[in-house]
């Protein structure tokens, strides 16, 4: 049974800046900037304007694999993008990401800047430059890229889907909350056979599958996304916890966890990265508070 008013679409729908929940301050049906503001430059060859939201956490954490297995050229300068606050829309965001949603990456290593969005682009364009985390064989590389674009197509029905409709939107609705409930335990499900029968999403090998991921899903497991673990019960996969447990205790990972975070323990948030030194230096419980 419905608990909402039945509801019939107008002939032509209209904007109500009223009826969009948590993130009506944001949402708009059109595209572009709203306001000019250039975007700051650091002195590493990449730059990554972003926050840490599971998309965000994705690059940060193949940035710092990149470094942790010795890739000096991924050296990078993380800004922070307060989507809450509108900063993708300005000018200097949206002529990186015309789509205006974080990340998106400025590969400043060449001649000719190089600007990169959607994080599954980006995923593959370091794994590409770096000759790290993407199988060069033909067999491993397309199941790598198959659990890659899996999590690309799938995790708008976890996030946008059901996140949407269980946690922000401005009323509790049994229809859209149990369709997506549906497709996110079968998601699970998903992952948990794979994960029954190989270490890591592509095979043997953590590649930029398990980094794409698990932010997401692993998020999910350990209780990050949407306060719904309980919910969806997802101490009933036992492979994909085991593999979340074995992807969160990578030192990198912890590390890409940190970056652009603007919530929870203040130790755990580094606004910005511009050094591998900031996680001991510059995390929010070691920064002095702004005077009032």
């Amino acid at each position: 049974m419905s608990d909402t008013p039945e509801y019939t679409p107008p002939k032509i729908w209209t904007w109500n800046k009223a009826n969009g929940g948590r993130f009506a301050n944001i949402n708009r049906p059109i595209a572009g900037p709203t306001h000019d503001k250039e975007l700051p430059v650091g002195r590493h060859p990449l730059q990554l304007y972003s926050l840490a939201t599971p998309n965000g956490v994705k690059v940060t954490v193949m940035l710092e694999e990149l470094l942790a297995a010795g890739h000096t050229g991924a050296e990078y300068d993380a800004w922070l993008i307060r989507i809450g606050e509108g900063d993708q829309f300005g000018s200097g965001f949206v002529g990186i990401n015309p789509n205006s949603k974080i990340p998106a990456l400025l590969d400043r290593s060449g001649p000719t800047p190089i600007r990169v969005f959607e994080s599954g682009a980006i995923l593959m364009h370091l794994a590409e430059k770096f000759g790290a985390f993407l199988p060069t064989e033909a067999a491993p590389r397309a199941e790598c890229l198959s659990w890659l674009f899996w999590q690309m197509g799938s995790a708008p029905y976890l996030g946008g889907g059901f996140g949407h409709f269980y946690a922000y939107a401005p009323s509790k609705m049994e229809y859209p909350i149990d369709r997506f409930a549906m497709e996110v335990k079968r998601q699970l499900d998903v992952l948990d056979r794979r994960l029954a029968e190989s270490e890591f999403l592509g095979g043997p090998d953590y590649t930029i599958a398990d980094i794409a991921v698990w932010p997401w899903y692993g998020g999910l497991v350990n209780g990050w996304l949407y306060n719904a673990a309980e919910f969806l019960q997802v101490q009933d996969y036992k492979n994909l916890r085991r593999w979340t447990d074995l992807i969160g205790a990578r030192p990198a990972v912890q590390r890409g966890r940190m970056v652009n975070r603007v919530q929870g323990e203040p130790s755990s948030q580094l606004h910005e990265r511009h050094d591998a030194s900031d996680f001991e230096t510059k995390t929010q419980d070691k920064l002095a508070p702004n005077p009032a």
